[in-house]
């Protein structure tokens, strides 16, 4: 670091998700900078870095890891490029946040907790700002506090406009239900045992090959249920909406919170169309954490174990999707590191 403290980071992947973070840490976050940016695209990586001082562009990691102004790392690309990351951030000491997922895959994802656990300290936080959301976090207050019982149910909405080209029925899983995943292992501090996929009938907007909308049944080692509804073309809206039902009560968040208006015999307010409109505040707050904490010799949030545990729920999802049957989550032994 910098004389001053400031965090010299490298930004590895400089898509949509990258390019977000690269503005953020430059425009929004305090305590640091934007150092390196890497892609394999030279000319994406070289706009990304365009406008801001002593930022280098890259298109190999290892060369950006290794410069002599980088402190920490923030991984934004494709998930199979993770692992590599990752590994090379720890032979070079490097603390990371990594957009989720962790690795694509359980098994990649439980040999980079292997390789932490072998340093004998945590380097990674894993990228599920949902735990920086407010209504999230005042969410788990409210049950951390047993302001309604003992966490029975938690009813889960997650919905998008539409998906992009490409777009596999896989990836309703491990790409927007892994986010209820992490939420509900948060939430009510358990692990997910099973997981059961339930498909009605197709909606017509769904693009071919594409069973839209899903059900989706966690089943968690204390006893409490979660469903999920995950319809990623419903067509009006970015919609997450979660119920928490316990044995004295319920909760809820994601309610629209205006403004209402009235007009011409109508009324309703705006719906986001987007995941990046509606977590922006906790993106924001996730990030400037990590800086904070990492400046400071710490990591916290969200753990390679987190992450690893939401791959094998997911890997047990997708089993289900295909299989129409309740599959199973089996993990592998919790190292103390992240007890």
């Amino acid at each position: 670091m910098t004389q001053q403290g400031t965090l010299g980071v490298a930004v590895i992947g400089t898509g949509r998700m990258g390019a977000d973070h690269v503005r953020r840490l430059d425009r929004v976050i305090s305590g640091a900078r934007v150092a390196a940016v890497v892609d394999v695209d030279g000319d994406r990586a070289k706009r990304a870095a365009t406008g801001i001082d002593g930022c280098t562009a890259y298109t190999d990691t290892a060369a950006a890891l290794s410069a002599p102004d980088v402190d920490a790392v923030l991984i934004a690309s494709p998930g199979p490029a993770h692992e590599a990351a990752l590994l090379a951030a720890f032979a070079r000491g490097l603390p990371v946040l990594c957009e989720k997922p962790l690795t694509p895959d359980a098994a990649s994802a439980l040999r980079v907790v292997e390789a932490e656990a072998r340093l004998g300290h945590r380097r990674v936080q894993v990228g599920f700002m949902r735990r920086y959301d407010a209504e999230y976090r005042r969410l788990k207050s409210l049950l951390d506090g047993g302001g309604i019982g003992r966490p029975l149910m938690l009813h889960c909405r997650h919905r998008n406009v539409a998906t992009p080209p490409g777009f596999t029925e896989q990836m309703m899983i491990n790409d927007s239900v892994v986010h209820e995943i992490d939420a509900t292992r948060w939430l009510l501090g358990q692990e997910i045992t099973a997981v059961t996929v339930l498909k009605p009938a197709r909606s017509p907007a769904a693009p071919e090959g594409l069973s839209d909308p899903q059900l989706v049944l966690l089943e968690t080692s204390g006893g409490a249920l979660a469903d999920v509804e995950v319809f990623v073309n419903c067509g009006f809206g970015y919609e997450v909406r979660c119920e928490a039902v316990g044995e004295r009560g319920s909760a809820r968040i994601g309610e629209p919170g205006g403004p209402l208006v009235n007009t011409a015999g109508r009324w309703g307010g705006e719906i986001p169309q987007d995941f990046v409109t509606r977590f922006r505040s906790a993106y924001d707050e996730q990030v400037q954490r990590w800086v904070t904490a990492t400046r400071s010799g710490r990591t916290e949030g969200p753990s390679a174990w987190d992450g690893y545990a939401a791959a094998a729920a997911c890997e047990a999802g997708t089993r289900s999707q295909a299989s129409g049957a309740r599959e199973v989550v089996e993990l592998a032994r919790r190292p103390a590191l992240y007890d």
